[in-house]
């Protein structure tokens, strides 16, 4: 599986999007874009004129943590806005496989996601349908949360099951647990505060990949 990192800019400087992504982006594999609600938790984020303003090279990897994917548009706004794959969490309180069908109808890659609470066997009925799994691994919200061990189980017994299926891990991703998340099947990294809160950023996703060596 090709190892990809994912840079969340969550983390980055809201003001300076566009810099903060061309800094990263020959380095970096995806952008990972953290879209809330305010409602399925607490905070907002990124409205879709600014992720359409961001304009990079690398893929948009939008995970909308949103009660309504589809009733409320976010999914429709951020294909818009340049999302190459859209993930929406199977707790969320529009019906998932119809998420899932409208963000493929709309021409681009779809994945499910699940909290740390949630049990891995909920989005078993989806993995014929996705592109990929996103595994939280601290209760999502907030940047800069502590890693969730307990999580990596979810992700061996996904790779059991999909040796070929993208698995992507998102929440407290440092040099010490990428190499947990990776020797349990995790092939693409979510980081955001440990490269966006450095001052090296090309230094600080090179030595995410050297942990993994």
């Amino acid at each position: 599986m090709k190892i990809k990192i994912a840079p969340s800019i969550l983390s980055a400087k809201r003001e300076e999007l566009q810099d903060e992504v061309k800094e990263i982006e020959k380095i970096a594999d995806m952008v990972h874009v953290d879209i809330m609600d305010g409602k399925f938790v607490p905070p907002k984020t990124f409205l879709p004129n600014e992720i359409e303003a961001v304009k990079s090279k690398l893929p948009k990897d939008v995970h909308l943590m949103v009660n309504y994917p589809i009733k409320d548009g976010f999914i429709d706004a951020y294909v818009d806005a340049g999302a190459s794959i859209i993930t929406v969490h199977q707790e969320s309180l529009d019906d998932v496989g119809k998420c899932i069908a409208h963000i493929k109808q709309r021409g681009i890659k779809a994945g499910i996601t699940i909290n740390p609470p949630t049990p891995v066997q909920k989005i078993f009925p989806y993995l014929d349908q996705v592109d990929m799994v996103l595994i939280m691994s601290v209760n999502p919200g907030y940047a800069g949360q502590k890693f969730i061990p307990e999580v990596l189980e979810k992700i061996k017994v996904l790779r059991s099951m999909k040796p070929e299926l993208d698995i992507e891990i998102d929440g407290g991703i440092s040099k010490t647990t990428i190499k947990k998340a990776a020797a349990a099947g995790a092939n693409v990294f979510v980081a955001g505060s440990a490269i966006f809160n450095k001052d090296d950023r090309i230094k600080a996703i090179r030595e995410l990949r050297d942990a993994l060596e």
